[in-house]
């Protein structure tokens, strides 16, 4: 088992402080789309420009080199390297820890418990830290690769309440995270009339990932109460929008006090 350092998405010290919470920058690694040269072109760009986090994942992974990747990675970054699964198949110990997912927005049985009943035993001998998430899919204009997968109909995107009332049940059954999720692929963002009413209804850190391929989006999405954005399919086609959005993230954070 490797030795880990302590990696939190957020200290728990300031878990209900909302308003100060650093702003954190995720790259989400597709192990289908990814070979050794673009993995080396983006740690360089993560590690010059700050990135926090690599989420390794994808919601159909027919790539078998995703524990080779994360191999890589840990052997060159000290940047944590979260599982962002699709299933309990990919579970990986070399790993910094994992996002554990419950799809709260779908009624399918199997992503709300069954999957994670299956799994129970070898996530608790992998010894990973466990980051437990209210997994969102919303609607972004298309349908992606996981609402198709997961077969659940995503919130719609102009339904900001079903959003934060979603969320807030999720907050109640103690959920640590919630995840506002377009998918890959999305046609537009998860809109920021629909985080800022998460925001509103729920004190635990919010990730938003799906359609983020501008810095003017970027910023919307974390005026509207984003802690953590999740970029992936933009930086596949252009990895600089890592120093674009990296940028954008500072300003947000330059204001908040020190620690």
């Amino acid at each position: 088992m490797p030795n880990r350092p302590n990696h939190h998405l957020f200290p728990t010290h300031n878990a209900q402080d909302t308003a100060n919470r650093p702003k954190r920058l995720a790259v989400l690694l597709d192990p289908d789309h990814l070979t050794v040269a673009r993995c080396q072109e983006i740690l360089a760009l993560s590690h010059r420009h700050e990135v926090d986090f690599f989420f390794m994942g994808g919601s159909l992974i027919s790539n078998p080199e995703q524990g080779s990747f994360i191999g890589y990675i840990k052997q060159h970054s000290s940047i944590p390297v979260i599982l962002f699964p699709s299933s309990g198949l990919y579970i990986d110990p070399q790993a910094d820890g994992m996002l554990l997912l419950s799809l709260i927005s779908g009624r399918n049985p199997d992503l709300l418990i069954g999957q994670h009943v299956a799994a129970a035993p070898l996530l608790k001998n992998s010894g990973l830290p466990l980051y437990p998430t209210g997994y969102m899919l919303i609607d972004s204009g298309r349908q992606t690769t996981a609402s198709y997968m997961s077969g659940t109909t995503p919130i719609p995107h102009d339904k900001p309440s079903i959003a934060a009332c979603t969320a807030l049940a999720g907050q109640m059954l103690g959920l640590h995270y919630m995840f506002l999720d377009g998918g890959s692929g999305a046609m537009y963002p998860v809109s920021p009339a629909m985080i800022q009413a998460v925001r509103q209804a729920v004190s635990v850190p919010i990730l938003v990932g799906g359609g983020v391929n501008t810095p003017e989006k970027a910023e919307a999405a974390w005026k509207a109460g984003a802690d953590i954005l999740v970029v992936g399919n933009h930086i596949e086609k252009s990895p600089q929008f890592i120093s674009e959005v990296s940028k954008v993230k500072q300003r947000f954070n330059v204001a908040l006090p020190q620690e």
